[in-house]
């Protein structure tokens, strides 16, 4: 199990601390919610979970096979919905491989990242675009 600890200071503005490390982020409000955008917002949060969660799995699939995935990038790019509850509507990732890797290679990485559990836990709450550049 592992805790992190969430503190309200004020002005729309938070901080979590991982338990196990002692490391911080802070979160804002964005501007179109009321905040200044000074920070990752709890939904950018959300999105860059799942980005570094792509290149995690692929990066333990690497090194448990060694090889390399070093330079591998995940752009995330979330679409807030436009009616109704605020709610993130589509979360697309931009994934893109270093060069030199096989066609096996290639497809073992897609198969991790299409089951990497961030993802799977979002699904079907919210769409996933999964785009290979």
């Amino acid at each position: 199990m592992t805790r992190i600890s969430c503190r309200y200071e004020g002005d729309l503005h938070c901080s979590a601390e991982h338990g196990p490390s002692g490391v911080a982020v802070h979160t804002d409000a964005p501007p179109d919610h009321d905040g200044r955008g000074e920070s990752f917002s709890p939904t950018d949060l959300l999105a860059t979970a799942l980005g570094t969660c792509i290149l995690t799995v692929m990066g333990i699939t690497a090194k448990r096979r060694n090889w390399s995935v070093t330079d591998a990038t995940a752009s995330v790019e979330k679409v807030m919905s436009q009616t109704g509850a605020r709610r993130i509507d589509t979360l697309r990732v931009l994934i893109t491989l270093p060069q030199g890797l096989s066609e096996d290679q290639v497809q073992l990485f897609k198969r991790v990242a299409y089951d990497c559990p961030v993802k799977r836990n979002l699904e079907p709450s919210m769409s996933i675009d999964l785009i290979w550049c």
